[in-house]
């Protein structure tokens, strides 16, 4: 990943950490906790793609492991959102704009309820038993329902601020030249006194003739 989408994921993950932890489950809400962080996976996945999805929730996943008072086993919830961040991440649209809000939204159920599914099963796997007194169909409607409120105020914030911090410079400029607009503006000088020196060629060879 380029180093600009290193640093603004890295805020944005902390940021979301520590607002769910310190804010949201704070609330005890019945059933799931707003998983703002997962919204933030999706965020960076549905701009930056699989490959930068998967990244990002690995390790906004581990951090999630890390951070107190977390009570499951290290890596379950790295793994989970890892998936979840590839997966996202293949939706992403071809344009990089969303034409409508529905695909977005659609991201968010299937996230929540998936997320939910693997990190059970994950859990069931390693014999992590944490949660499992909530029963599991309350914990995918909640999720669910969380998510989708909170999903239009998180969701298009990230992209935004997402393409915002895009700009690279070794990105391809108009001429489809690579390395900036100071490479390509000496290739097509190059190629402008190349040309010059055909013509001027070209003219005293017609002199000459005559």
């Amino acid at each position: 990943m380029r180093l600009n989408r290193i640093l603004l994921s890295t805020v944005l993950v902390v940021v979301a950490m520590v607002v769910q932890v310190s804010v949201l489950a704070r609330l005890h809400l019945p059933g799931a906790v707003p998983d703002l962080l997962l919204l933030t996976v999706l965020g960076l996945a549905l701009t930056y793609g699989h490959v930068g999805g998967a990244l990002v929730g690995f390790g906004a996943g581990l951090l999630a492991d890390l951070a107190p008072p977390a009570d499951h086993a290290v890596g379950r919830y790295a793994l989970v959102l890892c998936v979840i961040g590839y997966l996202a991440g293949l939706a992403k649209p071809e344009t990089g704009q969303l034409r409508t809000a529905a695909m977005p939204m659609l991201v968010v159920v299937a996230a929540a309820i998936g997320g939910t599914l693997l990190y059970a099963g994950v859990g069931a796997l390693v014999g992590d038993t944490a949660g499992a007194h909530v029963g599991l169909g309350k914990l995918l409607f909640t999720a669910a329902v969380y998510d989708l409120l909170l999903a239009p105020f998180v969701v298009p914030l990230v992209m935004a601020l997402a393409r915002r911090f895009e700009s690279d410079p070794l990105a391809e400029d108009t001429a489809g030249a690579y390395g900036g607009g100071r490479i390509g503006g000496q290739r097509a000088g190059l190629l402008n006194r190349v040309g010059r020196g055909s013509r001027i060629g070209s003219v005293a060879k017609g002199v000459r003739r005559l």
